[in-house]
């Protein structure tokens, strides 16, 4: 057995040393000697240092550049903070800022590569009408998170109210959408393009807001008893503002009672606790003062017929 393993062996090398031997023939035909191949050799092992060298470079720059963006726009932020201005309008020329720091940093790093730029530009000029076509949603909700910016129709903060339903607390206003949080702690994600373009309703632009009460009452009632009772409710509410006007009044008959109306102005931050607490006086007040609110009701008459 190890006999034959050495006679395999011999006859391996013996194979090896012949295409050795048949490759030098080659290459001393092709009249290229053995100095040149070794220099050919050191030329290609010196361009992949080269290489290696290079791109370790773009590496550590892009690291650094990318540290420098985050740092720059940190710092931007803290200052534009401090410069009182609008929450929604820094968080936007943040993103931008970004986004254009991010960009320089791309050139850099393909300049340090050595891709020529005419290039690059050819290459990103020939793919401009389809990236266009891609992003042309995008485009739109940048523009309308600049026209949302400019005309200023919320900021962040503020409650709205959207054409399709939606409302909430503005949280943000990004590039190229505006994040609303709900009453019941939903997050809402809506494009600024379609903000920009629909009926929006803020209700906390504005320090106070007016409340309307209807109440319906029955025909056998005292009009002005009730409107006493209605008055005297709301001015012993801690909401109501009492330099703004408070007035009652008859607002319509139905058929089966007539309806009255209190009006007066809270605070916007306390609209929501004013309405609870009103509603909740009016029918104690009513119950201690013997006033009936009638409700639907539907007589029946059984006529017999002999």
């Amino acid at each position: 057995m190890p006999m034959n393993l050495w006679i395999m062996c011999s006859s391996q090398l013996e194979t090896g040393l012949e295409q050795l031997t048949q490759a030098g023939e080659v290459i001393e035909e092709a009249g290229v000697s053995a100095s040149t191949v070794s220099l050919w050799l050191e030329q290609l092992g010196d361009l992949a240092v080269a290489a290696a060298l290079t791109l370790l470079k773009a590496v550590i720059v892009a690291a650094i550049g990318w540290y420098l963006i985050k740092f720059v726009c940190k710092w931007i932020r803290k200052f534009l903070i401090r410069s009182n201005l609008d929450d929604g309008v820094s968080g936007f020329l943040c993103s931008v800022i970004k986004a254009v720091l991010t960009c320089v940093l791309v050139v850099i790093v393909i300049g340090i590569l050595g891709i020529p730029m005419s290039s690059v530009v050819a290459l990103v000029g020939s793919a401009g009408l389809a990236i266009g076509l891609a992003l042309q949603g995008c485009l739109t909700n940048f523009s309308g998170g600049v026209l949302i910016l400019i005309v200023k129709p919320f900021k962040v903060g503020d409650y709205i109210i959207d054409d399709n339903g939606n409302e909430g607390t503005v949280m943000a206003i990004d590039i190229i959408y505006t994040k609303l949080l709900t009453a019941d702690n939903r997050s809402v994600t809506i494009p600024n393009g379609t903000l920009a373009n629909c009926t929006i309703i803020n209700t906390t632009k504005e320090p106070v807001r007016r409340l309307d009460f209807s109440v319906s009452i029955s025909y056998d009632e005292n009009i002005d008893r009730v409107k006493a009772v209605l008055l005297e409710a709301a001015h012993k509410s801690s909401f109501v503002l009492e330099d703004r006007d408070c007035t009652v009044f008859v607002a319509n008959f139905d058929p089966s009672a007539v309806k009255i109306t209190l009006r007066f102005w809270v605070k916007s931050e306390e609209y929501w606790n004013a309405k609870w607490e009103m509603q909740e006086t009016i029918k104690k007040y009513f119950d201690e003062n013997h006033i009936s609110m009638p409700y639907d009701q539907l007589d029946v008459h059984v006529v017999n017929k002999k």
